[in-house]
């Protein structure tokens, strides 16, 4: 695949991905922390399902290389 191809379905994919986090926002599974004006937020598990699509997508795109 070229560059700018390549280029083109990674920021397709990001697009999509950015919309549907706005979208769907925290997961199950992720914590926040509110003590007075302090709020601690860690996405535990919305980092694990990044996760799981970036290697799937890198795996696809190795693959058809």
């Amino acid at each position: 695949m070229e560059m700018p191809k390549l280029l083109m379905v990674a920021g397709f994919v990001l697009l999509v991905v950015g919309m549907l986090w706005h979208f769907v926002g925290r997961l199950p599974g992720d914590f926040v922390f509110k003590k007075g004006n302090v709020t601690f937020y860690f996405p535990i598990v919305t980092s694990i399902v990044v996760s799981i699509v970036l290697s799937l997508l890198f795996y696809l795109i190795g693959r058809f290389r």
